[in-house]
């Protein structure tokens, strides 16, 4: 298998307040909740990068889907990283989540790896760290 990522879907507990943490509180372009008209079908799009979209889609729905019995979330399952240009990027991430309703899980700091970088919980839990690798340049 060569896997080729193009969609990352989180579960939420409440769509409307997923989409506008994401939309409103962080600035993500999104054409808004589609599918509505479709039983288990609402789900909302943003565009993170070309081939790359992140998909809000209610837990009922997902587990719906899936075929899975619905559990309880698991913070600790998963992490998205949110690579940026410079140690300062790292600071002005984290505000922009704190003051859109994230919780800060571990302040922006220096790492053990020569880098800087700090996590926060969205309102449904998923983990997201927010990093500067010097060793990764970002693309242009």
């Amino acid at each position: 298998m060569k896997p080729y990522l193009s969609l990352i879907t989180l579960a939420v507990a409440d769509l409307e307040r997923a989409l506008r943490f994401y939309r409103d509180g962080l600035g993500l372009p999104t054409e808004g909740i589609v599918g509505q008209d479709i039983a288990h079908g609402a789900v909302a799009f943003f565009d993170l990068q070309p081939g790359l979209k992140l998909a809000l889609f209610p837990r009922e729905s997902l587990c719906h889907d899936a075929g899975l019995p619905p559990g309880p979330p698991s913070p600790s399952s998963l992490s998205l990283a949110h690579n940026v240009g410079s140690r300062e990027a790292v600071g002005a991430v984290m505000r922009e989540a704190e003051a859109a309703g994230a919780r800060i899980v571990k302040p922006a700091q220096d790492t053990f790896w020569g880098g800087h970088a700090g996590y926060f919980m969205d309102p449904d839990g998923h983990l997201w760290e927010v990093a500067w690798n010097p060793a990764w340049p970002l693309p242009t």
